[in-house]
């Protein structure tokens, strides 16, 4: 066994004691359980594994990826467990824990500033090109590209086999906030196979509401919003889509670790707002999934835990 073999099994608990009487029943997925405390161990090490499979990455070449920190931080891990050099464009508009991570783990880290502090299309597309820039100027690298990256879909597939068992074969509704819309896209499709009346409930910042067709905005929920449309996603992938504000996304992320001992991130907050909205609407008798993506040891220092979170 090896520390990779640490990825996923998380476990799914219930969670009880913040929705109303007669809702459905709400389940958890705890992915910060995983190694790096964040679900994204998966995708990383599918990407990486897919990658020396078909031999785009050569021995001895490093992996390249621009990332809000989650990804980078499981690249990171994967890339240490494997001994791969790895190069990360990411931003002082993510949290310096996730930074310090990727350091700790041996990842090489190229900074974009943020002129607003937060995510922006303009921010994101400007790593995506330093990241291009990077792979093409190390010969035998290979940019995972975690938008554009399809391998991820697979894992996913596996996650949602994980959900549907520990749920009891009972899954009527999932709701998840969209980054990469990977996750998103794998889980769904594949729960979608199980039950096809499965509802699904998409998640982006109210700030940056580019998939309801708002405008592209700063925002502090990582991980989520890029600014723009994302390849992986697909219209048909969604019942619905849910905006939620950071504000409110930090606030329930808050209420989680206070009245569930849930200590998890923003996007986590995010999810956890809309899935209670969404079991009172559902009533008795249904369950509703969702994630808690990612460790709160994330955020200790940003607005979310740090001084002056209320």
């Amino acid at each position: 066994m090896t520390m990779l073999d640490c990825i996923g099994g998380t476990r799914l608990v219930p969670l009880t004691g913040l929705h109303k009487p007669g809702a459905a029943r709400l389940l958890l997925k705890l992915e910060y359980e995983n190694p790096t405390g964040s679900m994204k161990d998966r995708m990383a090490l599918a990407m990486v594994e897919a990658a020396e499979r078909d031999g785009r990455l050569k021995p001895g070449g490093s992996v390249v990826e621009y990332t809000g920190g989650s990804t980078g931080v499981s690249l990171s891990f994967v890339c240490a467990a494997k001994r791969i050099p790895l190069e990360i464009v990411t931003s002082e508009a993510f949290s310096k824990e996730k930074r310090d991570h990727m350091a700790a783990l041996g990842a090489r880290l190229t900074l974009v500033p943020s002129p607003t502090g937060g995510t922006t299309r303009a921010l994101t597309l400007e790593m995506i090109e330093v990241a291009r820039q990077i792979a093409a100027s190390l010969p035998g690298s290979h940019w995972t590209d975690q938008f554009n990256n399809t391998s991820v879909f697979a894992t996913y597939g596996r996650m949602a086999d994980e959900l549907w068992q520990q749920s009891g074969s009972q899954i009527d509704a999932f709701v998840h906030s969209v980054g990469t819309a990977g996750s998103l896209r794998g889980i769904a499709t594949k729960l979608r196979e199980l039950n096809p009346n499965l509802h699904v409930t998409a998640i982006e910042p109210v700030e940056s509401a580019v998939l309801s067709g708002g405008p592209s905005g700063s925002h502090k929920i990582e991980g989520t919003g890029p600014g723009f449309v994302m390849p992986h996603w697909r219209p048909d992938l969604a019942d619905e889509i849910a905006p939620v504000s950071s504000a409110d996304a930090m606030a329930m992320a808050r209420r989680l670790a206070r009245e569930a001992a849930i200590f998890a991130g923003t996007s986590t907050g995010a999810n956890v707002l809309v899935a209670l909205r969404l079991a009172e609407r559902l009533g008795a008798g249904k369950t509703v999934v969702t994630i808690a993506c990612d460790s709160g040891m994330k955020y200790l220092s940003t607005a979310l835990y740090g001084a002056g979170a209320t």
